[in-house]
């Protein structure tokens, strides 16, 4: 099913960032996407993230295709399970470019050993 997300306790466990509203993971320190403190933890890096590594990146320049006309372009990033199976299908980012303009677009994947989540606090 695209786009369900599933109960999962432990590593992989999601929540929603209180700030951006974005899925991020329950072990998270800081938010990938807004990049707001989430909690303080004393084992996190300076700067306030946990130590995490690249896996894989890759950038890319598109241009338009012809000084005279407009070219539309969609960002899609699609997951998919060992089976090919694809589990998450989203569109990032939609616009268009005129003449000489150019757009640069970076893609990360960052890895970290999850820690024991630290639940978030309770509502009063």
């Amino acid at each position: 099913m695209i786009g369900a997300r599933a109960v999962v306790q432990g590593a992989g466990a999601t929540r929603t960032c209180p700030h951006c509203r974005a899925t991020i993971l329950e072990s998270a320190i800081v938010c990938p996407g807004c990049r707001h403190h989430l909690r303080f933890d004393k084992d996190a890096k300076p700067g306030g993230a946990v130590a995490t590594h690249t896996a894989w990146q890759i950038e890319g320049t598109i241009d338009a295709e012809r000084t005279d006309s407009t070219s539309e372009y969609s960002i899609l990033v699609t997951v998919r399970n060992e089976r090919n199976e694809e589990i998450a299908r989203q569109i990032i980012n939609v616009g268009a470019l005129q003449g000489v303009e150019r757009r640069t677009f970076s893609l990360s994947i960052e890895m970290s050993d999850p820690k024991t989540p630290v639940p978030p606090p309770r509502r009063r």
